[in-house]
């Protein structure tokens, strides 16, 4: 993965802050009030990797034992669905002295299946997350924990309808968002984000014993994908761009067979042995696929015809109404020989191509 092209993006957009920092701040605020006795505005919070971040508190309610504070989840320019939730935070005092309790309440989805690293029937809140909230409340609550012990409840009030939106529902996380994050902050495009989902929901594959994936570029060759393999749900992974590290990945957890399934666009680049396959980062080489036609006898007016197309798609429609035999089985099966590279030889794969309305076009998998 391009570390300099996260750097670079990192100057040129906006970070946010992760719903774990949400959460952290929302305690801390809560936690500040009941101290001070007064409203909390913004407060600074300690990041994982020890740096600082202040983040404004839209809401602080308080009494002499109890508090709520919410903070808006700001995702600053990554395309982040939860961008704009309310993270609320409701805090109160126990009994148990010395203790950090943290639950969730509404709209934190429940974890269901195993591989996550988090205990099934309990609340999708991530190690990371926990960990920043108990630091920050040790730091400011010391005196008071002396005495008594804190409780945490983190709720989304739209969590509920963001959840199916996210990767939640395929990782068994039920009813609601998860509260995460690592660094405590969101680079845009998020790279690292992207990666990390693909890791997990491998993850969950294993956790549950199955040892097959269909790895598929986007929602619409997820679904003609179903249709004709008979998995469950998490065994499914959209890779986005992400072709070259997610077939690394299922050779290095050992997954035993991989599809990898998509359309003429996504699947021309991964046949040009492109790794990443963003658009922005990569266009379709109508040079490369001019090659491959020839390979299969067009002839030169149709080549130059190739060479001008303005999209994969358009490729394709010109190769259909040629009647050009063989083409796609060509960039199956050079999608088939880059793919066996980048997973280091380790996994069995079955390229799948389809059409715009599901029928497949053309399919290469082990002799």
């Amino acid at each position: 993965m391009n570390t300099t092209n996260v750097e670079e993006e990192k100057t040129k957009l906006k970070t946010g802050y992760t719903t774990g920092s949400c959460a952290t701040a929302a305690s801390k605020a809560a936690l500040l009030s009941i101290i001070n006795q007064k409203k909390i505005e913004k407060i600074n919070i300690l990041l994982p990797k020890r740096s600082n971040i202040q983040i404004p508190i839209n809401l602080c309610e308080f009494e002499s034992d109890k508090a709520k504070c919410i903070v808006i989840k700001n995702g600053g320019d990554d395309p982040d669905v939860t961008h704009g939730a309310e993270i609320v935070v409701d805090l109160s005092f126990t009994k148990k002295i010395n203790e950090i309790e943290i639950d969730g309440g509404e709209g934190v989805g429940i974890v269901t299946k195993l591989g996550l690293g988090l205990e099934i029937n309990k609340p999708a809140i991530n190690p990371v997350p926990k960990k920043m909230i108990i630091e920050n409340l040790r730091e400011v609550g010391k005196g008071i924990l002396l005495e008594k012990g804190i409780r945490i409840v983190i709720s989304v009030p739209k969590g509920k309808e963001l959840g199916p939106k996210t990767d939640n529902p395929r990782l068994g996380i039920i009813n609601g968002i998860s509260i995460l994050g690592t660094s405590g902050i969101v680079i845009p495009f998020s790279t690292a984000a992207y990666a990390a989902s693909i890791r997990q929901n491998l993850d969950v594959v294993i956790a549950a014993e199955n040892d097959t994936v269909v790895l598929t570029t986007g929602g619409r060759s997820e679904d003609f994908a179903k249709k004709i393999i008979d998995l469950p749900e998490h065994c499914f992974v959209q890779i986005g761009d992400f072709s070259g590290y997610a077939i690394q990945q299922c050779g290095r957890k050992n997954i035993n067979k991989t599809y990898v399934v998509g359309f003429i666009g996504k699947l021309a680049k991964m046949a040009a042995g492109v790794k990443q396959t963003h658009v922005k980062g990569s266009k379709v080489d109508m040079g490369f696929l001019a090659e491959l036609a020839q390979k299969c006898n067009a002839n030169e007016s149709i080549i130059q015809e190739i060479k001008k197309a303005n999209t994969a798609r358009h490729v394709s429609e010109i190769i259909q109404e040629n009647k050009i035999e063989g083409f796609f089985d060509l960039i199956c099966s050079e999608t088939y020989k880059h793919m066996r590279k980048h997973s280091e030889k380790k996994v069995p794969i079955d390229v799948i191509l389809f059409d715009f309305e599901g029928n497949i076009l053309a399919r290469k998998s082990e002799q």
